[in-house]
């Protein structure tokens, strides 16, 4: 059975992954990419436009579905060599996570800004339902994974 989970980084850092086909986390650390499996959905939520700026976005900014590979290294020089995972992102729009919070199941205690800063965390799958129809997101036949 597939899992739901939410990673965080920037639009820009999640933009360059989305063009790209893969997904880094915590600063390219392999095991938070070792937790996920081949099938499991992956949403994005951006705090922020560039990665250390203060241009607030606060929107869920990718979705899609982990592919069956495992997490590899990739040299991005200057001696930086992270972890990432392949996924297969879906058509999407960016969508602003406010106007979810009243709905979503991680948000329910107030306290949901303080789950972002692992980087990495499961939600349910009810959470990341609504989650994809905000972003009006359906995952393409073509690259359908059967669970």
């Amino acid at each position: 059975m597939s899992r739901a989970f939410v990673a965080v980084a920037s639009a820009e850092h999640v933009r360059r992954g989305r063009a790209d086909g893969f997904m880094q986390v915590c600063h390219g650390k392999s095991g938070p990419l070792r937790r996920i499996d081949p099938g499991d959905r992956v949403v994005y939520y951006s705090p922020t436009e560039t990665f250390g700026g203060r241009d607030r976005l606060q929107a869920f900014t990718a979705i899609g579905r982990i592919v069956p590979a495992a997490p590899y290294r990739f040299d991005m020089g200057g001696g930086f060599v992270p972890f990432r995972r392949d996924v297969a992102w879906w058509p999407a729009r960016e969508t602003p996570i406010r106007p979810l919070l009243p709905r979503l199941a991680f948000a329910a205690d107030g306290n949901w800004g303080y789950r972002l800063r692992f980087g990495l965390f499961e939600i349910g799958e009810g959470d990341m339902d609504v989650i994809a129809e905000a972003m009006m997101a359906a995952e393409p036949v073509a690259t359908a994974l059967s669970a």
